[in-house]
């Protein structure tokens, strides 16, 4: 079964995060991602660079993700 954990380290083995936090029941999971790598991006392309890091896990061992992502500074105004 996958875990959060797991998820956590194949995104992060693949995008630069400055935080990342993922929680999930091993079939549906929620991720908070915040990278300088989502600088100049919509929030489209975005997800389409964690779908693309976690290639064939999406569909495969992972049922579902929905994932909020933010650049740095998005998540400094955020949360003051």
């Amino acid at each position: 079964m996958v875990t959060p954990e797991n998820i956590q380290e194949w995104i992060q083995a693949g995008l630069d995060c400055e935080s990342i936090k993922v929680a999930g029941d091993g079939q549906h999971f929620e991720a908070v991602i915040v990278s300088s790598a989502f600088a100049g991006k919509l929030p489209v392309a975005r997800h389409q660079q964690v779908f693309k890091v976690l290639g064939d896990r999406m569909h495969s061992q992972i049922h579902a993700l929905s994932m909020q992502t933010f650049t740095p500074e998005e998540w400094k105004a955020r949360n003051g």
